[in-house]
């Protein structure tokens, strides 16, 4: 933004000083000729008949009030100029390392040493929010770099597929046509995943009063033919469980939950259990599922994007966009709520949602 040059800081609080300085300077002046020299007669006599009288007093005090004014405010220019500059020190340090992050070098700290005061506290938030910015950008250009590949894959995978169709017309019509549908589907589903990815981080969305049971019981019927299919058994307990956000959010969140479960369980004789309760003031959801065991070093990773947990056991070739969980994150996130993953020591995943209640 373009703006006119005006004063520095620097200089208004010097000229502050100055100003301040000269003012008290006038106001003791003030007070010595109120409250002494009015009170000294005018006449030759002069004070109990002793001299000197008020006039001799006023020329031999004037010339010197005005040399300890002109001192005053050479005084204040110089110590105020000194003064501010040592105030205001930190700040310079704070515009240096906010134009180095206008360059996009985020990595830079200030760092400010010494006791806490307004600057310092100015500073240590400064270094937070470079921290944190620095860790957003890093993960979005992660995300991006990720997302451009995984939709390449597909995109490839098609042109190859035309590519081979025109090379040789005999081949299989149908087939060329099932498997471009099929990549075709992934990538739209994948495309469909990353444009809710965004709307949830954004936040841009209308809240009002779900609950959770229901949504709950919406995705298990949803995804009833996928776990009989498998042989997972999917239970649904608990009771009301009401909070504030998107519905639609909300419902996929609660369908990836219990698709990540199916999906990721034993070849046969699993269990999914979805239970949903309201406690306190939180609404809370438990996804538990059978299956082999966890390495608690690949928990933490399976809410990042594209991390389709490639040392988790799949009852089948069913190959997710590597988004369940991330969308899933990024969700109770946009809810002001907590994800917790916790590998289970019989096998499979423990995964907990809370959620602010609505009364």
């Amino acid at each position: 933004m373009h703006r006119r040059p005006g004063l520095s800081v620097r200089l208004k609080l010097t000229l502050s000083y100055a100003g301040f300085l000269a003012v008290a300077g006038a106001l003791l002046l003030a007070v010595v000729w109120v409250f002494l020299l009015r009170y000294v007669p005018d006449n030759p006599k002069g004070l109990l008949g002793v001299s000197p009288n008020r006039y001799l007093l006023v020329r031999v005090f004037a010339p010197a009030a005005a040399v300890a004014m002109a001192f005053l405010l050479v005084f204040g220019l110089v110590g105020g100029w000194i003064l501010a500059g040592r105030m205001l020190a930190p700040l310079t340090r704070i515009t240096d390392a906010a134009r180095t992050a206008g360059n996009a070098s985020l990595s830079h700290r200030i760092r400010m040493e010494g006791r806490q005061d307004e600057f310092r506290e100015l500073s240590d938030a400064f270094d937070s929010m470079l921290e944190q910015l620095e860790s957003h950008v890093a993960e979005q250009r992660r995300f991006a770099a990720n997302a451009s590949h995984e939709l390449r894959t597909p995109l490839a995978i098609s042109q190859t597929l035309l590519d081979l169709a025109r090379r040789d017309p005999t081949r299989d019509r149908d087939e060329l046509l099932a498997r471009l549908q099929a990549v075709h589907t992934r990538a739209i589903d994948l495309t469909e995943a990353l444009l809710l990815l965004s709307r949830s981080d954004r936040g841009t969305f209308t809240r009002e009063s779900v609950d959770l049971s229901l949504v709950a019981e919406e995705a298990a019927e949803t995804l009833l033919p996928l776990a009989e299919q498998r042989g997972i058994t999917l239970d649904v307990t608990g009771g009301a469980a009401r909070t504030g956000g998107s519905a639609e959010l909300l419902l996929r969140m609660m369908t990836n939950l219990v698709q990540n479960a199916i999906v990721h369980n034993l070849p046969a004789g699993g269990t999914v259990t979805v239970h949903t309760e309201a406690r306190g003031d939180a609404s809370v959801v438990r996804v538990e599922n059978t299956g082999h065991p966890l390495p608690p070093e690949l928990v933490p990773t399976l809410t990042e994007p594209f991390q389709r947990g490639t040392q988790r056991v799949r009852t089948d070739g069913h190959a997710g966009v590597g988004l369940g969980l991330a969308l899933v994150h990024s969700i109770v996130r946009a809810h002001d709520g907590t994800l917790g993953l916790v590998p289970r020591p019989a096998g499979g995943l423990l995964v907990t949602v809370r959620l602010p209640a609505m009364p």
